[in-house]
C-alpha cells in the first residue's frame, strides 16, 4: 500500500465531472490498484476513488507531480500534487480476514444447510467463497439458477453493504458466475444500510436466529 499526504486539487471525467479545490488530503493507492482519496472528516468513506482494474500514471506538468488513473471504461482521476508531504510505501501481505463471532458463524452454518429458507430452489454453491478481498460468507444459485453472495451479520450496517458490494463487482467479472446478485442477511438491518443496499439493487433479509434452529416458525422475513 502507497500512503501519499499532499496538498492536491482532483478533477473526475466520466459519466459526470467533478472537481475538488486544492486541500491537504491523503492519497492510497492499494495493491489491488484501486486509488482514494481521502479528507480528515469522513470517517471510513473516500471523497473520490477509482476501484480497479485501472491503470496510474505519474507525469509532471510546468514541474507539478500529476497523477492520472484511468479504469476500463475510461473515465480518468486526475490528482494535481501541489506539495507532497509525505510518501510512503508498505507491505501488508494478505489478510487473514474479519474473524466472525459465534453467532455470525452459526448463522452461516445454518444458512447454508438450509438455503431453501431464502427461496424454493435456492442451492449452496460453497460457505467462504474466496476472493482476493476475503471471502464471501454463502455463494448460491437461486431457483433460476443465477448466482447469489450472500453476506451475514448481526447487526447489518452500512460497512457491510460496502463489503457485499466490493464482492460483487469483483464476482462480477467472473463470466463463470456473472451475472450474480446479492442478499444482505443479518438480524437486526439498519435504516441506513437497507436504504443503500436498496439503491445498489441488493435484497435484504432479517434472519431469525432461533426459526433457523428450528425453535420458532421455520421462515425468513424477505424484504
Amino acid at each position: 500500500m502507497r500512503l501519499v499526504i499532499a496538498r492536491c486539487s482532483v478533477d473526475y471525467a466520466g459519466r459526470l465531472t467533478a472537481h475538488l479545490p486544492s486541500a491537504p488530503r491523503l492519497v492510497l493507492v492499494k495493491a489491488d490498484g484501486s486509488v482514494s482519496i481521502h479528507a480528515d472528516d469522513r470517517a471510513y468513506k473516500p471523497l473520490n476513488w477509482m476501484s480497479p482494474p485501472c491503470t496510474l500514471k505519474e507525469s509532471e506538468d510546468d514541474g507539478t507531480p500529476v497523477w492520472t488513473v484511468v479504469n476500463k471504461a475510461g473515465e480518468k482521476l486526475i490528482i494535481t500534487m501541489e506539495e507532497v508531504l509525505h510518501d510512503s510505501s508498505h507491505e501488508l501481505g494478505v489478510d487473514p480476514g474479519l474473524i466472525k463471532d459465534g453467532v455470525e458463524a452459526h448463522l452461516q452454518e445454518l444458512l447454508a444447510d438450509r438455503m431453501e429458507t431464502l427461496g424454493e430452489g435456492w442451492t449452496l454453491i460453497r460457505r467462504e467463497y474466496p476472493t482476493a478481498i476475503g471471502p464471501v460468507d454463502i455463494l448460491g444459485r437461486d431457483a433460476d439458477g443465477t448466482t447469489v453472495a450472500v453476506e451475514i451479520k448481526r447487526r447489518g450496517e452500512i460497512d457491510g453493504v460496502e463489503q457485499l458490494t466490493r464482492y460483487l463487482e469483483l464476482l462480477n467479472r467472473d463470466p463463470h458466475l456473472a451475472p450474480v446478485k446479492g442478499v444482505f442477511a443479518a438480524q437486526e438491518i439498519k435504516p441506513q444500510a437497507r436504504v443503500l443496499a436498496t439503491d445498489r439493487d441488493i435484497s435484504c433479509v432479517t434472519l431469525d436466529y432461533d426459526a433457523l434452529r428450528g425453535i420458532e416458525d421455520d421462515k425468513l422475513r424477505l424484504f
